[in-house]
């Protein structure tokens, strides 16, 4: 007997809906992290895409569990020497709320190319409006 591996063809993808009020940031970007990949499906294989998209709205009323929101920092680097910028969680949650659910999903996700192909099915909105009506997405329940 030999493994099944599905074909590009007999992947069926879907949309989720999220609504990301009042749910720790850990909790959602694992979950959304899993479907993302496809290991909720029975046709999960490591090495291929098999995952569905995933639409986070609400974006801004996610919540930071404990002392995160001024202990916690977010870290980049620009190409120049010594410039590394440091944004702490409460001030990323008020100029940018997409970001923290992005970066989270993102560093659940394997890295590599296949990883970066999840990523592309991740989007997120700070409100609850959202352009992806036409797909007619799912909802996505989340037990807390």
């Amino acid at each position: 007997m030999s493994t099944f591996f599905p074909k590009a063809k007999e992947i069926e993808r879907k949309w989720y809906l999220v609504d990301a009020t009042g749910i720790p940031v850990g909790r959602l970007s694992t979950i959304v992290a899993e479907v993302l990949m496809g290991k909720t499906k029975p046709s999960w294989t490591p090495f291929l895409d098999t995952g569905d998209h995933v639409v986070v709205i609400n974006a801004e009323k996610v919540v930071l569990t404990g002392n995160k929101l001024t202990q916690k920092h977010y870290r980049r680097v620009t190409p120049q020497p010594g410039s590394m910028k440091q944004v702490r969680a409460d001030k990323m949650m008020q100029t940018y709320p997409t970001r923290v659910i992005e970066q989270a999903v993102k560093c659940m996700l394997p890295k590599g190319p296949l990883g970066r192909q999840f990523y592309r099915k991740l989007k997120v909105y700070a409100g609850p409006n959202h352009s992806h009506q036409a797909q007619q997405p799912e909802t996505l329940n989340i037990q807390l």
